[in-house]
């Protein structure tokens, strides 16, 4: 952490900043989260911007076209450590320069390696007042899963789960439509659109037949986020080791991409549905290179929606960061199919043990969010 000293005038403007940021939540992956404000002397906002999508220009420039001429000896408030580098776009730290920005405060360093301090650097060198540190914590969680696949090679995972009062998932026969209500539903969309992609697994997806995409029309209160013209599909991701899927399933006919992951390429599958083969872990596909193949492929966060065998495995194996529980006020009875399969426990010293991060109600369900406590490495 900085040692820095900011002013509440400072707080303020870089917390509207990562308002502004926000606002690229649906679009911006594989890049992050940004947003600028610049400042006069006065603190009078002059000019602000966020990053829209990939390839268009990042936050600084949208904030520095609004100021104008008046940029010159101001002050700019940007979520993450302005680049230094030639990416799709300019340099943004070469922008703020050009323009005669006087300081620039960032809430974060980027821990993209291409960038790393090499940005306030460059700004420093030219004479530029450097900070950083400002609502740091704010800004990591904006772009937790960007900074999970830079430094652990991994994209952020959460596990979605719907269950009753009483931890059942499905009745004894399979049936689980819907434990849930439609305000839960509508909240899962949301989560969905902000994903890059969603994980399943084939024992899923062949009792099921689902859809894993994003429905604009079930958005409810995202829609005022996103124009439906806007809306990205994540990436469909399976895992099918024994190659059980077939060519008739409903995602291979809707929008947006699918990604099969198995040990050997599966001839029923049309050409148009990418296969990724990886190996083995004794009987199972090794999920922790799953995740290695999900990041090299710029997958931010991972949004998991299976059953109680691939959530129980990955749990065990410590590669989940979030949980969230949506429980409906039903009971299912003890046969019915529990959250997780795992390994039977003989210590309490064993449990996995996590953090609450929020309980909320949604419609008539609750939904409970808890964050794993270990690093996941």
């Amino acid at each position: 952490m900085s040692a820095f000293h900011f002013s509440t005038l400072d707080h303020h403007l870089m917390s509207l900043a990562i308002k502004l940021a926000r606002k690229g939540q649906f679009t911006t992956t594989p890049n992050p989260n940004v947003g600028c404000v610049i400042a006069n002397t006065n603190g009078g906002v002059i000019g602000q911007g966020w990053h829209h999508k990939a390839g268009t220009p990042h936050a600084e420039v949208h904030a520095l076209k609004q100021a104008g001429e008046q940029a010159l000896g101001a002050t700019a408030y940007v979520t993450l450590e302005p680049c230094s580098h030639f990416g799709r776009t300019p340099p943004c730290a070469d922008a703020l320069i050009q323009a005669g920005v006087k300081r620039v405060v960032a809430a974060m360093v980027d821990p993209n390696p291409t960038v790393a301090g090499s940005g306030l650097k460059r700004l420093s060198e030219h004479g530029i007042d450097v900070s950083f540190g400002l609502l740091s914590e704010q800004a990591q969680e904006l772009n937790r899963g960007f900074i999970k696949r830079m430094q652990n090679n991994r994209p952020w995972v959460s596990v979605k789960l719907a269950a009753s009062l009483d931890g059942k998932t499905a009745l004894a026969n399979g049936l689980s439509q819907w434990i849930t209500g439609p305000d839960a539903r509508a909240d899962v969309q949301a989560h969905r659109a902000r994903s890059c992609g969603i994980l399943s697994g084939s024992g899923t997806v062949l009792a099921d037949n689902p859809s894993l995409n994003v429905r604009y029309n079930e958005l409810n209160s995202a829609k005022n986020l996103i124009q439906e013209s806007e809306l990205r599909q994540p990436l469909r991701i399976i895992l099918d080791g024994k190659n059980q899927l077939n060519d008739n399933l409903k995602m291979f006919d809707l929008p947006g991409q699918n990604l099969i992951i198995n040990r050997k390429p599966n001839p029923l599958l049309r050409a148009s549905v990418e296969q990724v083969q990886i190996a083995s872990v004794g009987n199972k596909l090794d999920l922790a290179a799953m995740l290695r193949v999900l990041a090299d492929k710029q997958l931010n966060e991972v949004w998991v929606e299976a059953g109680g065998m691939l959530a129980g495995a990955l749990v065990q194996q410590n590669l989940v960061d979030e949980l969230i529980l949506y429980q409906a006020p039903k009971l299912l009875g003890d046969k019915g199919q529990n959250l997780f399969v795992m390994d039977e426990l003989t210590q309490m010293n064993q449990a996995k043990r996590l953090k609450w991060s929020s309980v909320r109600m949604v419609g008539d369900d609750l939904k409970m969010v808890a964050h794993f406590n270990q690093t996941t490495e």
